[in-house]
């Protein structure tokens, strides 16, 4: 385990979401404004919000101090009591028993998990890895459909209680968002075209992990959905935000639309919104990590996951690292770790399959 983290101060981070804007545009477009006021609110705000992070990037500010190192999380929890500002009031420290709010539990809970796999899987302490105190606010906004982390802090919605519930019900969605967090402290991908989709890919893939590791799923055992619990009664035919097992099928319904995700190369998706599709091409490494993961079988966080971690934490990923970079670097560091091991040949085979090849990743042909 990687135990002798350096920290160091990130660069100013960009405003993660965890649901994607084209799911928040269609449902702008909804002729019931019960139903497109909240998607249309919460996209007005989020624009607010990365428009604000720029800001601090072009100031050099750093938001976020590092923390003692320490081996147990230090946890705050904050109401927003429904306005949008942050932190909000002060309602639940780390020493405190379990909370009559439900929310709160939920994600003090969700905060311990994401701390347990990387500390205890990974040797990590918190997210900048050296203690870093994890802040929580929720019930933030008005029927805000969304979780974000800010750089500072993970923050929650309680939804439209129509086509979202509370944002801190899935454990997989708050994993996610604090591994924003630990992008940010290491490979601070840019977040934009394939790099970005690496930035979710990433961040989509330890949400999973931290799940399963909770739970105690293997990966045959595991659903390898992100964010399932999290669609309300108003969505006819979903399961969840994404589908790391078969991309494109976690949703299709009259309100939410088609889940646009591809599996392959071969139906990536060109486009100027979303940064580039981040929300959308991320299903691309998505799933090459799925299929490495169910060949090695076991427990995903054991090998892929710790593959997925070295590159991560390794220093050799560019900050504008493509699907074909990353997977070179899976493979360079499963053989450092493994050897030329069933570990190294279940990537090539899944690299192979999602269509990332070329002499670069050392997985055939391609362009």
């Amino acid at each position: 385990m990687d135990s002798t983290v350096t920290p160091h101060h990130p660069a100013a981070p960009v405003f993660c979401t965890i649901i994607p804007p084209h799911v928040l545009d269609t449902l702008a477009q909804h002729e019931d404004p019960a139903r497109h006021e909240p998607a249309r609110r919460t996209l007005e705000h989020d624009h607010l919000r990365r428009t604000h992070r720029r800001e601090i990037a072009a100031e050099g500010r750093t938001p976020g101090e590092p923390g003692a190192a320490a081996d147990k999380p230090n946890r705050t929890i904050y109401d927003a009591e429904h306005r949008e500002e942050l932190p909000g009031t002060k309602v639940h420290e780390e020493s405190d028993g379990p909370s009559q709010d439900g929310s709160v539990n939920r994600a003090h809970a969700g905060l311990g998990a994401t701390f347990d796999l990387y500390l205890k899987v990974y040797g990590r302490k918190s997210i900048d890895g050296a203690g870093l105190p994890l802040d929580a606010t929720v019930h933030y906004g008005e029927k805000y459909d969304n979780a974000f982390w800010d750089g500072e802090r993970m923050v929650f919605g309680d939804g439209d209680n129509d086509l979202f519930l509370d944002f801190t019900i899935p454990v997989d969605v708050i994993g996610h968002e604090l591994t924003h967090g630990v992008i940010q402290y290491t490979a601070n991908l840019d977040y934009e075209g394939q790099s970005g989709a690496l930035n979710e890919h990433i961040s989509d893939v330890f949400g999973a992990l931290i799940k399963q590791y909770t739970l105690g799923q293997s990966a045959a055992e595991a659903d390898w959905l992100i964010g399932a619990g999290l669609l309300g009664p108003g969505v006819d035919s979903g399961k969840a935000l994404r589908s790391m097992k078969a991309p494109g099928t976690a949703y299709e319904d009259d309100v939410l639309g088609k889940d646009p995700q591809p599996a392959t190369m071969d139906k990536y998706v060109h486009t100027d919104k979303d940064n580039g599709g981040v929300h959308i091409n991320s299903g691309i490494p998505n799933h090459a990590f799925y299929l490495a993961a169910t060949d090695l079988g076991g427990n995903a966080w054991e090998r892929a996951g710790q593959i997925w971690y070295d590159v991560l934490t390794g220093g050799k990923l560019a900050k504008n690292a493509r699907f074909a970079d990353f997977a070179r670097l899976t493979l360079d560091a499963a053989r450092a770790r493994f050897g030329e091991s069933d570990e190294h040949r279940a990537l090539l085979k899944a690299w192979s399959q999602v269509g990332v090849t070329g002499k670069d990743t050392g997985t055939g042909g391609g362009k």
